[in-house]
């Protein structure tokens, strides 16, 4: 008799548990998404596009809800053919996508002082004849933790704050939008700027393993090993990437004699010399005799605009956060880290490093004041809803660097996502990477990403499928209007032949 009836409490137990888990899940919110009509006219010809922003109630491999995940969906109006479509995000790590939503992609644009600061509102927001829309269908993303994306449920902010955390988090939104918009059997492609090509290059395998393979992946200003970005002690690989770009900005500032018949030709000039003379050098450490100490000195003094003496003083190594103070101190400028084109004021010419970036100081004003303005009311979401344009404000925002592709390759002191891209091309031979770089860009600097990609061990025919694009601009190679010209061309170009 107590058999059964502990056997009867137990199932009670547990309906009754269940209907309370059940009633849980339930209750949390599902998302809002909030509809509009929108439109682009490229080449003449306007595209009628039916938009939605807002969220989606994401759920975890066991259909779970775990976050409100945020995004801004254009596709073209009744279109019956088989769209590609581009899920496109900003980096941070944790940045909302409103740059290059607002910046290249989307079907307006804001229009910025390049290379200057633009004045105070109001700013003007135009058609972006720029926009990749006639060529594809859109989904910008905003990860856990920006835009008006969050947690619910037993979730919690950490469960999304790392690499690994973020890459799985993303492909699960992608899985799940796919088969809510019927698109798993389209033309796919990862569009990521900074962070997100770091996050492109883990995602890209991540969900090529679960049966979602990507037609192509669109990386804008690159950076595939942070080591190349940190100037750690007794290191001296990014010593060895920014130099190239140290010499771009002189050459742009008028800091150093122009010999060379064209910009391109001066950076295989400087590339060669980076490689062949100054890697040797600091190789050599502190058995370079000052003769040769000195006579390096001079030879990068004449390549970057820095002065010999200054070369010596820094034991040949310069940071990029000494050299924008350094290049124009006697004109009381300082210049800029995305963009090395922008200039600004010097607010202690006594500092060794710099205090402020003149590009994010110039355009952060107008992307994000005419972001949301177009997000409140063009595209109709809920004045209610904070927008978060960037999580680092955020009580308790710490990014989990592990990642598990680099503890399997025993290489966790790189933080790396390397080796994931290189083992989805050798996976998937037809799988493209296009990859713009920018000249003037000192926050991922391309001689970093030709570093990378160089030392994929890939075979020539797989090397063939990694396409390198240049800009005369920075890290938001966008808001230079050749550049986004530019821009427009090769992402239609690398679009149209990966998806037949």
């Amino acid at each position: 008799m107590k058999s059964i009836l502990a056997s009867f409490l137990l199932f009670s137990f547990s309906i009754c548990s269940w209907s309370q888990d059940n009633s849980t899940e339930e209750s949390l919110p599902t998302g809002e998404v909030f509809t509009s009509s929108q439109q682009v006219t490229i080449d003449g010809k306007t595209i009628n596009l039916e938009a939605e922003t807002g969220t989606l109630q994401l759920r975890d491999e066991n259909d779970k809800p775990i976050a409100l995940f945020g995004f801004t969906h254009y596709k073209k109006t009744g279109s019956k053919e088989n769209r590609p479509l581009v899920f496109a995000f900003n980096g941070g790590p944790l940045s909302a996508s409103f740059w290059l939503h607002l910046g290249v992609l989307g079907p307006k644009r804001v229009v910025v002082n390049d290379p200057g600061y633009t004045k105070a509102a109001p700013y003007e927001l135009v058609n972006n004849e720029f926009s990749i829309l006639d060529k594809a269908d859109l989904v910008m993303l905003d990860p856990i933790g920006v835009g008006f994306s969050k947690p619910i449920g037993d979730a919690e902010w950490t469960d999304f704050w790392g690499v690994d955390q973020d890459v799985r988090s993303i492909g699960l939104f992608i899985e799940q939008f796919l088969i809510r918009e019927g698109k798993y059997n389209a033309p796919k492609y990862l569009l990521g700027e900074s962070y997100g090509t770091f996050r492109n290059a883990a995602l890209v395998k991540h969900l090529q393993d679960k049966g979602i393979t990507m037609n192509g992946v669109i990386m804008v200003s690159a950076v595939f090993e942070l080591q190349h970005l940190l100037f750690g002690p007794g290191d001296d690989i990014a010593y060895l990437t920014h130099f190239p770009t140290y010499a771009t900005t002189a050459w742009y500032h008028d800091k150093i004699s122009k010999t060379d018949a064209s910009l391109e030709a001066f950076v295989d000039r400087v590339r060669t010399f980076t490689e062949d003379e100054y890697a040797p050098a600091l190789l050599k450490g502190d058995r370079l005799s000052v003769s040769e100490k000195t006579a390096m000195a001079k030879k990068l003094s004449a390549l970057s605009g820095l002065s010999s003496d200054f070369w010596l003083k820094a034991n040949l190594r310069v940071t990029n956060s000494e050299f924008f103070q350094e290049l124009m101190r006697d004109e009381g400028k300082t210049v800029g880290r995305l963009d090395s084109r922008f200039l600004g004021i010097n607010e202690d010419l006594l500092s060794q490093n710099a205090f402020t970036d003149p590009q994010s100081d110039a355009i952060s004003g107008p992307y994000i004041a005419a972001f949301k303005d177009y997000l409140y009311n063009d595209l109709k979401a809920n004045k209610q809803l904070t927008y978060t344009t960037t999580a680092s404000g955020r009580e308790g925002f710490k990014w989990d660097w592990k990642h598990q592709g680099n503890i399997a390759w025993n290489a966790q002191t790189a933080v790396s996502t390397l080796p994931d891209m290189t083992s989805a091309m050798k996976r998937n031979p037809d799988l493209k990477i296009l990859i713009l770089n920018g000249y003037y860009d000192l926050a991922t600097v391309f001689y970093g990403v030709e570093h990378s990609i160089h030392h994929m061990g890939l075979e020539p025919e797989l090397q063939d499928n990694i396409i390198m694009k240049y800009y005369e601009a920075g890290h938001m190679m966008y808001t230079h209007i050749p550049s986004m010209e530019k821009f427009k061309m090769d992402v239609d170009e690398f679009i149209e032949s990966t998806s037949k």
